[in-house]
């Protein structure tokens, strides 16, 4: 088992995401319960998840859990969206009551499909993510239960988290596949007044979306939605918050190269990080 710098009663929340996208969750989880520990892990070694298949999304995502789990969290949230689509209902329901009864693991697509419904008055939405989250289906099943009238239109944006890892958001490329998927899905509904960031990444593209987006179009983002719903789910389980460590440590693992993660999660998280590398088995 990793070993790694820790206070002496340590039970962090987990934070999981297949790269850096989670970063953009986790700056807001700290912002909303600062005095909160939290571990955050990045497996940037089998990133990109939003292409592979439902099976080995859910084993990646099941290992990564179990290591967070080992490191001492009771508490993992899925900054993720494709693992919260692809994952994370297998998990809750096959996976937990096997490991243990009183472990948790959240996702970041219920908490933005709950409250959805404030932002949109025509009833009409759309949804950017990855390829593996739009063919899920997770955002227009769980919308449907909270708003049934409301009508869900996807696009899948492939090229989106490529460009912001390479650093190239500020070039033609980005505005060219930017403005593409824009239009792309205008065109599937000139009703659209509100659209979700549904993949951790994209925030970081959020000032070149608004230039191509029609201002009356409100562009939903989920780190504060996520952290909200967080710091209300602890507050109606008092039994899980009771047992999260609360010496505002934060630590960093990836299991790609530190160098590298430390480099690009400054544009994800906002500060300078140091992380440690792990070697999952």
């Amino acid at each position: 088992m990793l070993c790694i710098s820790k206070p002496s009663i340590y039970s962090p929340i987990g934070v999981f995401d297949s790269g850096y996208g989670g970063l953009t969750i986790l700056k807001e989880l700290v912002i909303a319960l600062p005095s909160y520990d939290f571990l955050y892990l990045g497996d940037n070694a089998r990133a990109p998840y939003g292409s592979r298949s439902f099976e080995t999304v859910y084993e990646y995502t099941l290992q990564c859990i179990n290591f967070l789990f080992d490191q001492g969290c009771e508490l993992v949230i899925l900054a993720c969206n494709t693992a919260s689509a692809k994952a994370l209902r297998t998990i809750q329901q096959k996976d937990l009551p096997l490991i243990s009864k009183n472990k948790r693991v959240l996702g970041v697509i219920r908490p933005t499909t709950e409250i959805v419904g404030n932002y949109t008055l025509s009833r009409e939405i759309g949804i950017f993510a990855t390829t593996g989250t739009v063919n899920s289906q997770s955002y227009i099943l769980e919308i449907e239960k909270f708003f049934p009238d409301i009508k869900v239109f996807q696009e899948a944006c492939p090229m989106w988290v490529p460009l912001i890892e390479n650093n190239e958001i500020g070039g033609v490329g980005a505005s060219y596949f930017v403005k593409k998927h824009i239009l792309q899905l205008l065109e599937q509904s000139n009703k659209i007044d509100a659209i979700v960031l549904g993949c951790t990444h994209y925030p970081i593209l959020k000032p070149l979306i608004e230039t191509f987006l029609p201002p009356h179009i409100k562009l939903v983002s989920q780190g504060t939605i996520v952290a909200k719903g967080l710091s209300d789910y602890l507050i109606r389980h008092p039994e899980i918050d009771m047992r999260i460590s609360k010496l505002q440590h934060r630590a960093f693992l990836t299991t790609d190269s530190t160098e590298i993660f430390d480099k690009q999660a400054k544009l994800f998280y906002g500060e300078t990080i140091k992380s440690n590398h792990v070697a999952l088995k």
